[in-house]
């Protein structure tokens, strides 16, 4: 399948491409740098469009209306040229709601699509929060991640305001479900799930906090629920030195995310397994790690490759505890949940393949 997103260089953008090409979709990408008549002849390509391309931060109150809702009646003009009922995919904005000139303009661009008469699919996104999201721009959540995470001030007006939060994640997702007939077109506003509501001072009692854990010989803080481990991959991202790639792989057993990478503290990751599974099976001789399983349920067996002596710890997300892995135990977690388990690793130092001290050895002899 052809899928074109406008916006494609944007905080979401960049999201959702990367997640369509892993899963073989072909995207083409159309940012501020393209011209119409690219537009146009991606358009003549595709099979679906997701229009994520807007303005936010304007120098006058017009560019609102240019960018936000003449530039969504020039899409749909061009897909009804092509003679082809593409499917679209709408970001638009809980601001569609109030009385100013940005959430006026995407009000406009909503009505665009529902009187178009093509397949759509319009989405009021609350604040997209997650890595990559630009600070100083139009997300409290980037800054206070940014400033915190640099040493910085913050500056809280209210620390009682709530702030209603999308993870980026969970919008590429709907909007994938949507692409592959899992959502329907609809004549009504949609909204992607879940919403966290969040005040600006716990929010950032959070990010203080993760901060100060990260730097602490603990280096793994305590998450309770889901909102605080997206808040923490997000954090995490902030927090990285420069300088560094961070992997990420998915197969049939789950995934493996690196989220944070320092000389001076080592490496964070997310290992995401599916129920069932076990991962592991390896033993070290120096590095050291600590594991926190934050959602789902697993088990973390341990086996001394020299004495034999094993050790079997069980661990809930809503019951967090560390297990610190042994130097010279050969180890294994097995998701024993319902549900995917994501267990958050600190590892004493940054993975180098060249050195990576890590050793098959099967737990069971």
């Amino acid at each position: 399948m052809n899928i074109l997103i406008t916006g494609s260089n944007g905080f979401i953008g960049k999201h959702l491409s990367l997640k369509l090409k892993r899963l073989g979709y072909n995207v083409f990408s159309y940012d501020l740098d393209n011209k119409e008549e690219d537009l146009r002849n991606y358009i003549s390509q595709v099979d679906f469009v997701v229009h994520l391309a807007g303005i936010n931060r304007p120098l006058t109150n017009e560019e609102f209306y240019n960018g936000n809702t003449n530039f969504t009646k020039k899409v749909i003009d061009l897909i009804k040229e092509s003679g082809k009922q593409i499917p679209v995919i709408m970001s638009s904005s809980i601001q569609a709601e109030l009385d100013n000139d940005y959430g006026k303009s995407k009000k406009l661009a909503e009505d665009y699509l529902f009187n178009s008469g093509l397949p759509v699919f319009v989405y009021r996104l609350a604040n997209v929060f997650g890595k990559w999201c630009k600070p100083n721009y139009n997300s409290a959540c980037a800054t206070f991640c940014y400033n915190i995470a640099s040493g910085l001030p913050i500056e809280i007006r209210d620390k009682n305001y709530v702030v209603h939060y999308n993870y980026v994640d969970d919008v590429c997702n709907e909007f994938i479900n949507a692409i592959v007939g899992k959502v329907k077109p609809s004549s009504n506003i949609l909204k992607v799930e879940p919403v966290y509501d969040c005040s600006l001072g716990h929010l950032a009692d959070l990010l203080y906090y993760f901060k100060q854990e990260v730097e602490s010989d603990r280096h793994l803080p305590l998450i309770y629920n889901e909102f605080e481990l997206k808040l923490f991959k997000t954090f995490c991202d902030y927090l990285s030195e420069p300088g560094y790639s961070f992997n990420y792989a998915e197969d049939d057993r789950g995934s493996f995310e690196e989220l944070y990478k320092s000389k001076k503290w080592g490496q964070i990751s997310d290992n995401v397994a599916f129920p069932g599974i076990t991962k592991g099976g390896h033993y070290h001789t120096y590095k050291k790690e600590i594991f926190y399983t934050v959602v789902g349920e697993c088990k973390i067996v341990q086996r001394n490759i020299k004495t034999n002596e094993m050790t079997t710890d069980v661990v809930k997300g809503d019951e967090p505890h560390p297990v610190e892995i042994n130097v010279g135990w050969t180890h294994e977690i097995t998701n024993i949940g319902r549900v995917n388990s994501h267990t958050i690793m600190w590892i004493s130092e940054i993975y180098n393949p060249d050195r990576h001290d890590t050793y098959k050895e099967e737990v069971k002899k």
